[in-house]
């Protein structure tokens, strides 16, 4: 199981020319063969007219599927470039769709796959990709006197807090890179005097965005 790995989160679109040929890279997250493909479909149908529609998409946490089509274009010169970048930059679950319009004027092959891989960076960089990583959701309980010092603890260690419930007492729960765990029960058991109840939840990846955590279901 990857301990972390990149995502696109939310999509874009990017778009570069290349002597008078629009390439528009159109980038969407994927969970499954059949969304990618679903993607690809729609975005076929919507530039009908375009001169070639070439996508590539990745799925799985160690790249398990890998498509990749030319659409028309010289073998090699489309489809395999926009799925190198989509390996080189190591993003998973993510369908990218570089609609071409010709300008009339080859390109020849070299040319061919520097656009088309270009424009496949461009989308990404329109892109908001996020960086999953697994971790352990720990519920806290802790009566007042200790909360400054366990505050203190996960600042620290860099512990990331999804809620806080005041109360009698204090619950906090939050999620823990995996191998931090045992540091972390251990530190705040020590701080505590053994009186704080901790409890391990479920696995889960996670990620942080604007400030906030992101939970997503273990895969």
């Amino acid at each position: 199981m990857a301990e972390e790995y990149k995502v696109a989160y939310e999509g874009g679109e990017g778009e570069i020319v290349e002597k008078k040929s629009r390439f528009i890279a159109t980038v969407a997250p994927v969970e499954s063969e059949e969304a990618a493909i679903t993607f690809i479909e729609q975005l076929k149908k919507k530039n009908w007219n375009a001169t070639h529609n070439c996508f590539a998409y990745v799925l799985g946490r160690n790249h398990e599927i890998q498509r990749f089509s030319d659409d028309g274009e010289p073998s090699g010169t489309a489809g395999k470039p926009i799925l190198d970048v989509l390996l080189g930059e190591d993003v998973h679950n993510v369908a990218i769709v570089v609609t071409r319009y010709f300008g009339g004027t080859l390109l020849g092959t070299g040319g061919l796959v520097r656009a088309y891989s270009k424009s496949a960076k461009v989308g990404l960089e329109s892109s908001l990709i996020i960086n999953k990583k697994l971790g352990k959701k720990l519920f806290i309980n802790l009566d007042y006197n200790s909360v400054g010092k366990i505050q203190y603890i996960l600042a620290q260690m860099e512990i990331d807090i999804v809620d806080t419930i005041y109360k009698e007492d204090v619950d906090i729960v939050v999620v823990v890179p995996m191998e931090k765990v045992d540091a972390l029960t251990k530190k705040i058991m020590e701080a505590t005097s053994a009186t704080a109840g901790i409890e391990e939840l479920e696995t889960v990846y996670y990620a942080k965005l604007n400030g906030q955590i992101l939970i997503f279901e273990q895969e």
